[in-house]
């Protein structure tokens, strides 16, 4: 990781984690020359989800909160596959918020890990992106996100 993401991460007060393997079939991300995909990632924090449950039953200052942990995660997962330091843009980021009947407010939750990539990633986090909400998330998490990142191709042995 280059030094002044390195700084952004550290005024904001952040640490990207380890991330464990995904526990069923499939990798974090795949990649087709210069255009990697991530997978999906979930506000977990040592294996447990923060603010479990759905939109609309959890405020949307908890939903942005689980939004900001899943950005995190995000991060750590371009970090450990491509590094931060070769993102050429963030090109799209899908975010799925699981919303109570009535909850409309997915692109506010969404917006904050939106924030987030700008604020650590610069210009090069800016990306177009859609908020979806659904009925329920993978261990009952309140959000998950994920994104189309152009950077580096994939060196092959």
């Amino acid at each position: 990781m280059n030094e002044q993401i390195a700084q952004r991460l550290a005024a904001l007060g952040l640490e990207l984690p380890q991330l464990a393997a995904p526990r069923h079939q499939y990798v974090q991300a795949t990649s087709a020359g210069e255009l990697w995909f991530f997978s999906g990632k979930t506000p977990l924090v040592a294996g447990t989800v923060q603010y479990p449950g759905r939109l609309g039953e959890l405020t949307v200052e908890q939903g942005r909160q689980a939004a900001r942990i899943a950005a995190v995660n995000l991060l750590a997962a371009i970090e450990t596959e491509l590094g931060l330091e070769n993102v050429a843009r963030v090109l799209k980021v899908t975010g799925f918020v699981a919303s109570a009947d009535g909850f409309v407010q997915q692109p506010e939750v969404i917006n904050a890990a939106s924030e987030l990539l700008a604020e650590v990633l610069g210009d090069a986090g800016r990306h177009a992106r859609s908020a979806i909400g659904v009925a329920w998330l993978p261990g009952n998490a309140a959000v998950e996100i994920e994104a189309v990142v152009h950077g580096a191709a994939m060196e092959t042995a």
